[in-house]
């Protein structure tokens, strides 16, 4: 599942909705919003994106998280890491090959320990 589709989930439940019923209200297949929450579709566009905003009547910060949400919830990453460093390449295939043994405890540690190094760095 990614970020995007627990939180639809989660705003869909809260109102009461089934699958179906927002699929029809949004005029989507009850398929794609099953995959979109499962996180077997990748990024929906900013026009639908909007549209969900629209839907669940969402106003400034809550309509901010759900774009934020929506751009950190591509199931299927690529991380180019060519003219990098081979410890930058070393470490995205490291993640790679080890993310799926991580808890979610552990993805939300290293999450923070990596936007606090990237601040740091651009405070540098």
């Amino acid at each position: 599942m990614t970020p995007l589709g627990a939180r639809l989930r989660e705003l869909r439940q809260e109102r009461g909705l089934t699958q179906a019923e927002m699929a029809r209200d949004l005029g989507i297949s009850s398929a794609y919003l099953s995959a979109l929450e499962h996180g077997k579709r990748g990024l929906p566009n900013w026009g639908f994106v909007q549209r969900l905003v629209g839907y669940f009547n969402l106003i400034w910060d809550d309509a901010e998280a759900l774009e934020a949400l929506a751009m950190l919830s591509d199931p299927r990453v690529i991380v180019d890491t060519a003219g990098l460093t081979p410890e930058a390449t070393r470490l995205a295939n490291r993640l790679a090959q080890s993310i799926k043994d991580l808890t979610a405890e552990q993805c939300e540690a290293l999450e923070a320990q990596l936007l606090a190094m990237a601040r740091a760095a651009r405070d540098d």
